[in-house]
């Protein structure tokens, strides 16, 4: 081994593993929503942002989707 190396005839490269970084956005959560994942994060000692992504991935990979339509109960449909 080498005690120093000339580094300066080495070619640049792009970083083969850029597409797969993660992006950073601005999101707005709940503090219960967060309260829960900080909370689970201190059991596994895996920090909360990497949980919710976590949990995230597991959404997209299991291609689940959400219902948002509203329900009526009987309060709703009772005249004032």
């Amino acid at each position: 081994m080498k005690a120093e190396y000339d580094l300066s005839k080495m070619k640049s490269r792009k970083n083969p593993y850029a597409a797969k970084l993660k992006k950073s956005v601005t999101i707005r959560l709940g503090d219960d929503v967060v309260g829960y994942f900080k909370e689970m994060s201190e059991g596994t000692g895996v920090p909360y942002q990497s949980l919710i992504n976590l949990y995230l991935r597991d959404c997209v990979q299991q291609h689940r989707t959400i219902d948002i339509s509203w329900q009526s109960t009987k309060a709703d449909t009772k005249a004032v």
